[in-house]
């Protein structure tokens, strides 16, 4: 079974994890300068890395179509820098799964493939998709929704550790991020985690560092740039989440379910 999942981020990641380790081959596709924050565990470092690594699972670049099946063959996930999926015009997938998170329906309507998954808000079964996949925290994380759309986006990160908005970095002007901090280390509140051009990006909470962006990277004021986790656990920092795996379990149950209905 020949899977594609839209987006290489953190959620997209636990996905493919889970995919791929239930025997089935994955390609991903992502933008040419991913604003991942939690890239630790997510394969679209493989775009300026060249390969990622998470969980014994091996991610790598591909510059076109043609080098995919080569990929796939050593046992890889190919990420392709393919905003526009445009590899749906040269390949044919049983699977297409929108976990891009824009919280809207960018490009993806139920006819790109046999099960077509579109991933938290955003989009509605049958309009987009199949079926969609639950992605706020709570008792429902993780279902198979087979009509119908996911709970709207209410612009609050979920609890954890008691936290919510105050674990979250978010750039303070429009600039070039530059972290000082590494994914992995220990913070105090006040601390300078970042900076965007010559203003500092300061934690909130005593924690650990969860997620940061990359250097180089170009943000918005407000934008989303990094995550505090106040539990404290370094391994967290480096292994798929909760969240991750729970929507990556949700996305092979519908796969399995749709799968049957369509023999």
């Amino acid at each position: 079974m020949l899977i594609l999942i839209k987006g290489a981020g953190d959620i997209a990641t636990g996905i493919a994890v889970r995919l791929k380790n239930a025997g089935m081959q994955v390609v991903m596709t992502e933008i040419a300068i991913p604003t991942t924050v939690r890239r630790s565990v997510a394969f679209s470092r493989a775009v300026y890395e060249g390969s990622a690594v998470v969980e014994d699972i091996t991610a790598r670049l591909v510059l076109d179509f043609a080098q995919i099946p080569a990929v796939l063959q050593q046992d890889k996930i190919p990420v392709l820098i393919d905003p526009r999926c445009e590899v749906l015009k040269s390949i044919h997938f049983d699977v297409v799964v929108d976990s891009i998170l824009a919280k809207k329906n960018l490009s993806t309507d139920p006819t790109q493939a046999p099960v077509v998954i579109g991933v938290g808000p955003g989009f509605s079964v049958p309009q987009d998709c199949h079926c969609v996949i639950e992605t706020q925290r709570g008792h429902d994380l993780g279902r198979c929704i087979y009509q119908g759309c996911a709970a709207k986006n209410t612009g609050i990160p979920g609890e954890i550790g008691g936290y919510t908005v105050e674990r979250l970095l978010r750039a303070p002007c429009d600039g070039i991020f530059h972290p000082i901090l590494a994914i992995g280390d220990a913070v105090k509140s006040g601390q300078t985690v970042a900076m965007v051009d010559d203003q500092p990006v300061t934690a909130q909470i005593d924690g650990i560092v969860r997620g940061l962006l990359q250097d180089n990277v170009p943000v918005k004021a407000g934008m989303k740039s990094g995550d505090i986790d106040p539990r404290g656990c370094y391994e967290h920092c480096f292994t798929v989440s909760d969240k991750a795996r729970a929507v990556g379990g949700g996305v092979l149950e519908a796969i399995l379910h749709l799968g049957l209905q369509n023999r």
